[in-house]
């Protein structure tokens, strides 16, 4: 069990806009990990003559996406509840317990994450509508969001 299992109803939620900037924080880290799959990709599959032609089928494109992400976040917050963008504008991860999220709990989250944005945001506005006040992808995963004291 966790220190933080102890008084997981005493932890303050992290804001919305420190969340927002931890992702875009994580994505420039992502971004060049996305990039180095397609170059692999095209190095397997081929190049193309012309943008409007696809020699990568999307399918195995999604899929190492769909990896890279899982696995990106996945051993992050398996390891220390934050990615280094969370790191940086401290907030961390954890479960309902007050431990590190397991890895189904990992997919469920990036899965309810991926919902959220689909859907315009609508699962990121939800942290803003009672009783629960959480995103989607926490109530899915059942985890949550904290905000970390600042070190002295």
């Amino acid at each position: 069990m966790s220190p933080l299992a102890d008084n997981t109803d005493t932890l303050s939620a992290a804001p919305l806009w420190r969340h927002l900037l931890a992702m875009i924080y994580d994505s420039f880290l992502i971004m060049p990990l996305f990039m180095s799959a397609t170059a692999l990709w095209v190095f397997v599959w081929g190049p193309t003559e012309n943008a409007l032609v696809q020699t990568v089928p999307p399918a195995l494109q999604w899929l190492s996406w769909s990896l890279i992400l899982l696995l990106f976040f996945g051993l992050f917050w398996r390891k220390s509840g934050q990615t280094l963008g969370m790191q940086a504008w401290r907030i961390r991860l954890i479960s309902e317990r007050g431990d590190q999220p397991t890895w189904r709990q990992v997919a469920l989250r990036l899965l309810g994450a991926s919902l959220s944005l689909a859907s315009c945001g609508l699962g990121f506005i939800w942290k803003f509508v009672p009783p629960r006040y959480q995103y989607w992808h926490d109530a899915l995963s059942g985890t949550r969001l904290i905000l970390l004291s600042k070190r002295d």
